[in-house]
């Protein structure tokens, strides 16, 4: 199948950020008793605490109350300790410059913010390989709605079923589908138990999706 343009999440699909954020949110419940399995925290993977919020259900199960602002600050600095050093995503490279090539175009659409996202792409030094980034903020909603990706296309100037979109979560491709976009999953360490049978096509990598193109 042809496509004009390829849409990427960005979290744990170009950077992988998402052990480190799962891992800082598993001790903050471990440091009040409690477990956070993969299978649980996964619903908010993609989306925001609006579908599903460790917060609440932290405070459910505890039946405490949390002072989430000085909790938030502590797993930030967590989280980006244990980023330290952290690159692109294998294969990610690789494959935007055989995008490039290949005359697809390439954009970012993320439900986070695009402080985070927009401060990766200037670290690890590849926004130049991106025609936009849309991020929280740009459309009404976030995934698992349609509003990100069809924002994309939007800016793009391309119909929404010309878009394919490189996904990890459920939610991202909940949001894809109802945009009415292919989209092609490459799961990670946190969602690589996930039931992607939603999704178009399942890769283990990036290299093995590149080769499909």
């Amino acid at each position: 199948m042809e496509f004009a343009a390829v849409l990427f999440d960005f979290d744990g699909v170009l950077v992988n950020t998402e052990w480190a954020i799962y891992q800082a949110w598993l001790r903050t419940f471990q440091t009040h008793g409690h477990d956070l399995p993969l299978d649980v925290y996964t619903r908010c993977i993609g989306s925001d605490f609006a579908t599903w919020s460790p917060k609440t259900h932290l405070e459910e199960i505890s039946g405490l109350a949390f002072d989430w602002h000085q909790i938030d600050a502590k797993r930030q600095e967590e989280i980006l300790r244990d980023l330290t050093g952290e690159g692109t995503m294998s294969g990610v490279i690789e494959l935007l410059e055989q995008l490039a090539l290949t005359g697809h175009r390439r954009a970012v659409v993320s439900s986070s913010s695009h402080h985070w996202v927009d401060g990766w792409l200037d670290k690890l030094a590849f926004s130049h390989h991106f025609e936009t980034v849309v991020c929280r903020g740009d459309a009404p909603q976030i995934k698992p709605a349609p509003d990100l990706y069809l924002e994309a296309a939007k800016r793009l100037g391309l119909e929404p079923a010309s878009c394919l979109v490189i996904e990890d979560s459920l939610n991202g491709v909940r949001s894809a589908k109802a945009a009415g976009m292919d989209v092609w999953v490459v799961p990670n360490r946190v969602t690589e138990g996930l039931d992607f049978s939603e999704a178009d096509r399942v890769f283990p990598s990036l290299v093995e999706l590149a080769a499909a193109l």
